[in-house]
């Protein structure tokens, strides 16, 4: 009895991507980039270093710019980034709102199956040319993304010529030579070993990348299932979802350092 008690004091003490944020000592801002007649909003989070720092974009998940994915930009501020994290649902939500004027996450993710592909790319090229001018950033701008943001992110890497790194996170990958034959920054992929969905696209984006001479190192971690990232820092995470994101943070974390 009263190891049960510890367990839920435990899971009940388990910090909360709002925990996070509401915790933490870094600067922290919502911005309004343009893009057209659009205004994209985007949470940005700055490191406190002396030196000018690298920018990593942050393209959240089919439910939209949550919590979790601002956590997840603050995390990496912690190490040193530059991070924005733009909500893509911006001008969609109720009234013209965004991700957190939607009533429930379902009605995020069918507002955001709605989503123009074009405006998606030309909202991530508004928000990557607005991290070129951030005067506190070094030049180099890599992009990440999980689930829906993994394919983004994939594409993505298609459009923008100028990028140090992508990141996929469970995302499917482009399946035209032409436009593989595009991607001029190395492809870096997370995947879960239970995910035959997202895995099935990952073959034939191994042998496309491999026959362009493209770089395209993909790490599927055992037994995690889709969205380990977020489901492993859950107070109920399974052992292998723990075990996933936390292999995938240390690895995503030496490659962010190397660029």
């Amino acid at each position: 009895m009263k190891l049960i008690t510890i367990l839920i004091a435990l899971a009940c003490a388990q910090e909360t991507p709002k925990d996070r944020l509401e915790k933490s000592p870094r600067h922290s801002e919502w911005v309004e980039v343009k893009q057209g007649e659009r205004k994209v909003h985007c949470f940005v989070v700055y490191p406190e270093v002396k030196e000018k720092a690298p920018v990593v974009i942050l393209i959240h998940e089919n439910r939209g710019l949550v919590d979790w994915v601002r956590a997840t930009a603050d995390r990496l501020a912690e190490q040193g980034f530059i991070a924005i994290a733009p909500d893509l649902l911006s001008g969609m939500g109720p009234k013209g709102g965004k991700t957190s004027d939607f009533e429930n996450q379902d009605a995020a993710r069918e507002a955001l199956s709605k989503l123009p592909a074009d405006q998606a790319t030309a909202d991530l090229n508004a928000v990557c040319d607005y991290a070129a001018k951030i005067e506190a950033a070094n030049g180099k701008i890599a992009v990440g993304g999980f689930c829906w943001g993994g394919s983004q992110t994939f594409k993505f890497a298609t459009k923008r010529e100028k990028l140090a790194a992508a990141f996929v996170f469970y995302g499917s990958g482009p399946d035209n030579k032409d436009d593989i034959a595009k991607i001029a920054c190395p492809v870096y992929g997370f995947y879960a070993e239970n995910d035959a969905r997202v895995n099935e696209s990952v073959k034939k984006s191994q042998e496309l990348m491999k026959a362009a001479s493209k770089t395209y190192d993909v790490v599927t971690y055992a037994g995690a299932g889709h969205a380990f990232m977020r489901l492993g820092e859950e107070a109920n995470a399974t052992e292998a979802n723990k075990k996933a994101r936390d292999d995938a943070w240390k690895r995503w974390l030496e490659l962010l350092k190397k660029m």
